[in-house]
């Protein structure tokens, strides 16, 4: 790749959530490490919200340089239609900054809303979008046909596994531009000094003498219950479960996460031994995963990460239906006793022995760095000019 002859090239790069800025923060130091390229970090969503941690605080911490804050949360996240009037007013905020900043490429992970009018804002400029973690499937999340939306509209693509990859060419994307690189957890997991669990209980400021469950619970966003209903059957199930710390770490910005953080908070002052977490941070978080009794909730980190641990997951209802299971996952219904009783099994000596011989599928040899060297061949290749094609696969295909 030659490079001396023009101008470096700009990388565009959005993040919106903490865990999303988790897998994407070993991504960053290598992007930001290529002499090539300009990375521009664009913060948005959740990261600007004092109510859902101000999670900016940890990129800054990190020493990122922040290109841009793109505060799009101005509607609230009690219902569809706020996430609705959010999405139409991220896409017109992220066409401005676009305009005005003219990337040669935009960086996105995911499947969130606020990644969605990003992608969308990108698209529409004719700024070819490289997409993280596309080709999964989530039937109980609206993120589900965010995530699809996104690969169309996308020209690069790193999935985190073969059967994820082999999806988006089944969707029509050419095999060229789709790149199975592995998972960014698991290369968390395997590269970072993760701390001891003397360590973690001093960092958090609780007691974890007593095994303890990692919990986390997003709105079920497709669901007909509420959110606080679907939350509050989790609630009634911990109640059997008296000799155990509970951490909890707290919902998302979709429509009901500020209702299910209300419950959370109302549950923590009345128990014991448990506490509650706008972020942990990914060393905190995969720490406490590491050392975990259980993973319970339906958050992708417990399908995508515990396998690597081989630490239990509880998964509750169809949020993650349709992802890739391990043999350390459990799922089950959202009703309290289908839930009570996937805990009982998951904290059993047998299924705590059989979890530790789950094998991932997300394993990469380097997927961070794959994926910054790949874009930046993107960018300076003549891929990056060409219009998409639709594939239909090989003549004769069935």
């Amino acid at each position: 790749m030659s490079c001396d002859a023009e101008p470096k090239k700009t990388l565009a790069v959005v993040t919106g959530t903490r865990a999303e800025y988790g897998l994407l923060r070993p991504v960053l130091k290598k992007l930001y490490a290529r002499d090539e390229l300009t990375v521009k970090l664009l913060v948005t969503g959740a990261h600007l919200s004092p109510a859902f941690g101000e999670t900016v605080k940890e990129i800054e911490a990190d020493g990122f340089s922040i290109a841009a804050r793109v505060d799009i949360l101005k509607f609230g996240t009690a219902d569809t239609l706020a996430t609705a009037r959010t999405v139409s007013y991220a896409i017109g905020a992220f066409a401005d900054l676009f305009s005005t900043l003219r990337p040669d490429g935009c960086l996105v992970l995911g499947d969130r809303y606020e990644i969605f009018a990003a992608a969308a804002a990108a698209a529409l400029l004719r700024v070819p979008v490289l997409h993280i973690s596309g080709g999964d499937v989530t039937k109980g999340a609206a993120d589900d046909w965010l995530r699809h939306s996104i690969t169309k509209m996308a020209s690069l693509h790193f999935p985190s596994c073969e059967a994820y990859a082999d999806r988006i060419v089944r969707m029509g994307e050419e095999p060229r531009r789709v790149y199975n690189v592995g998972g960014l957890g698991d290369e968390n997991i395997r590269t970072m000094r993760l701390l001891s669990k003397q360590q973690l209980a001093g960092s958090i400021g609780v007691d974890l003498t007593s095994p303890y469950l990692l919990l986390t619970y997003h709105p079920e966003t497709l669901a007909k219950e509420t959110p606080p209903q679907q939350f509050k059957a989790l609630l009634k199930a911990l109640d059997g479960l008296p000799g155990y710390t509970l951490l909890f770490t707290k919902a998302n910005a979709d429509a009901g996460g500020e209702q299910i953080n209300a419950l959370i908070d109302a549950y923590v002052q009345k128990r014991g031994h448990a506490a509650a977490f706008e972020s942990l941070g990914v060393l905190r978080y995969l720490s406490a995963m590491k050392y975990a009794a259980a993973v319970v909730g339906n958050s992708s980190s417990g399908m995508v990460e515990t396998p690597s641990f081989g630490t239990p997951c509880v998964n509750i209802g169809s949020r993650q239906e349709g992802r890739i299971l391990c043999g350390n996952v459990i799922s089950c219904g959202a009703k309290e006793a289908e839930i009570a009783a996937a805990l009982q099994k998951a904290l059993g000596p047998d299924f705590q022995e059989e979890a530790k011989n789950a094998v991932s599928p997300y394993r990469g040899e380097d997927p961070s760095g794959d994926i910054a060297r790949l874009s930046a061949e993107f960018l300076y290749g003549p891929l990056s000019h060409e219009i998409k094609s639709f594939y239909d696969g090989p003549k004769g295909a069935q």
